[in-house]
């Protein structure tokens, strides 16, 4: 790292999530590995620091005779995100945030999905409001899943929800970021975490993400269905860290015709 890049890291800001300061943007589900050595091994390579836990699809204690997938994913090394996966309305959706505190002693950050469309898996935003609005009375520290719909955003952060995740694309599709300009909208007008959740194919839709001033991404997928989803996990971390760097950056500003890179002004051409 260069003196000047060094620079530009030192003086960027942490990515704060219910006052907790981290030091990885990259966000990791814990599901469709081969086993859990894999979940170990992708984890540690990722970098991350918060790990998605499925609680409906997962052994996080509630099955005593089974594998945890805590042992892979320790709490002490990482924040545990229990999510709603698996949730198609608002009152499954809080049980199962309820069975995640009680399984993990008081831990009250969640990410809440309320999923509409079985083919899509697009959320239920009348769901998911509802749901949210009786968790945060409860308690708890809202992460939220949601279309890309700029209003909806910001009616979820007025709620209370300490992050906002619009969706890239449809999940586990691995399209990429289909409408960069409403995640530049949302991330221009919220002043919680804008984390871009789902869609993410490959290390390229990670860094479009980052570059759009996305505070993080979370993404499982992209990474367990790689062929290699070791490589795949530090590549996506390079990709964060990248992206982020070049939204600090700035990039160039666009042109329709070509400009030279070396001006010719006081050349012998001249």
């Amino acid at each position: 790292m260069t003196d000047s890049t060094a620079h530009s890291a030192s003086n960027d800001t942490p990515l704060i999530i219910a006052g907790k300061e981290y030091h990885s943007r990259l966000l990791v589900g814990s599901g469709k590995y081969k086993d859990l050595e894999e979940t170990r091994l992708a984890t540690e390579a990722s970098g991350a620091e918060i790990i998605t836990v499925a609680v409906r699809r997962s052994n996080i204690g509630q099955n005593p005779d089974e594998p945890n997938l805590l042992d892979a994913i320790p709490p002490e090394k990482y924040t545990i995100l229990p999510n709603t996966a698996g949730c198609f309305n608002a009152k499954d959706a809080v049980r199962t945030c309820k069975l995640a505190r009680e399984l993990l002693d008081g831990h009250d950050l969640v990410k809440l999905e309320v999923l509409g469309d079985e083919k899509t898996l697009f959320p239920d935003i009348k769901q998911t409001l509802v749901a949210a609005e009786e968790l945060i009375k409860d308690g708890f520290k809202v992460m939220v899943y949601t279309t890309d719909d700029l209003i909806i955003a910001k009616e979820l952060e007025a709620m209370g929800c300490v992050a906002v995740m619009p969706l890239a694309a449809p999940i586990g599709s691995g399209l990429g970021v289909r409408n960069p300009y409403n995640i530049r909208f949302i991330v221009e007008e919220l002043n919680v975490p804008v984390l871009v959740d789902a869609g993410v194919g490959t290390a390229s839709d990670a860094a479009i993400a980052m570059e759009l001033g996305c505070a993080g991404v979370l993404m499982n997928t992209a990474i367990a269905a790689a062929q290699n989803p070791i490589l795949m996990a530090s590549a996506m971390k390079k990709a964060i860290e990248a992206g982020r760097e070049a939204f600090l950056a700035g990039r160039m500003p666009r042109k329709q015709y070509a400009s030279a890179s070396s001006p010719l002004d006081g050349t012998f051409f001249s």
